[in-house]
């Protein structure tokens, strides 16, 4: 027991120390058992997945934002106990009220900021403690960039004055940290959760300023309105190497997405 306390200890300490070095890293994607599907002698395993993310960004207001991410996954595993992934897809955003004016002489197209498909990059490890045959404790950390400027066109006028810009959201980027308990159960399949920190931020800009536009002004930040949340998952066995993880993450929203692996 003292042995499993000190390695646990050990993945806590790496998982925050590793935190602030992987920043500037949005979620890119969902975290996964803690433990490797790779073959115990070491290997690669793959993944295809899909995730629909909500979040509540701050900055001069409260933003709700919304994302589709479709990414595929590659990773190295040994012995069950450690691992190392990449990932890389493509991602939309929405952003509720981004163009809302406060002033009643300034009047807007439209209220929400949307932007179609962009690419985003992910790198991540984990580690895992077999506590016995079928309990497990692991540890993770996530990092995830946006590489692409994300930018719509809204219209208006202020005091009788048309405007005409584009907003632009760029560096967007998130670094997730936490632990998971993980309970292998008959046939392999693997239920998982725990809980999580998080860190997520933006940069915003728009070419003019505009009049009780939260964002409506040259440059700006927005930031996650939490620090941390849950999530809680399954690993489920298919076929031949195949296996299905579906998973849910809570912050202020809820997120979720599955995958399809294949173990090599």
């Amino acid at each position: 027991m003292m042995a499993c306390l000190q390695y646990f200890r050990g993945m806590i300490v790496a998982v925050f120390v590793l935190l602030p070095l992987c920043s500037p890293a949005f979620a890119g994607g969902m975290f996964g058992p803690p433990q490797t599907i790779s073959k115990k002698a070491g290997g690669l395993n793959t993944a295809v997945a899909y995730q629909y993310v909500e979040d509540v960004f701050e900055g001069s207001s409260d933003y709700v934002i919304r994302q589709h991410q479709v990414y595929s996954h590659a990773a190295y595993g040994v012995s069950g106990l450690w691992e190392v992934y990449g990932r890389i897809g493509m991602s939309d955003l929405k952003l509720s009220d981004a163009f809302n004016s406060t002033d009643i002489m300034t009047t807007v197209a439209k209220s929400n900021f949307e932007e179609s498909w962009k690419i985003f990059g992910t790198l991540g490890a984990k580690a895992f403690y077999p506590v016995n045959d079928w309990l497990g404790i692991g540890a993770f950390v996530q990092g995830t960039y946006h590489f692409s400027t994300y930018k719509d066109n809204v219209t208006g006028s202020h005091n009788g004055t048309f405007f005409e810009a584009d907003l632009r959201i760029k560096h967007l980027r998130d670094i997730n940290g936490g632990v998971a308990l993980q309970a292998t159960l008959p046939r392999s399949v693997r239920l998982y959760g725990g809980p999580y920190g998080y860190y997520s931020e933006a940069d915003t800009a728009f070419p003019a300023d505009v009049a009780g536009m939260g964002l409506g002004h040259r440059n700006a930040r927005l930031e996650s309105k939490s620090a941390g949340g849950g999530f809680f998952g399954a690993d489920i066995p298919l076929f031949k190497g195949f296996r299905l993880n579906i998973e849910g993450q809570y912050t202020r929203r809820l997120s979720a997405g599955a995958a399809v692996t294949y173990t090599y």
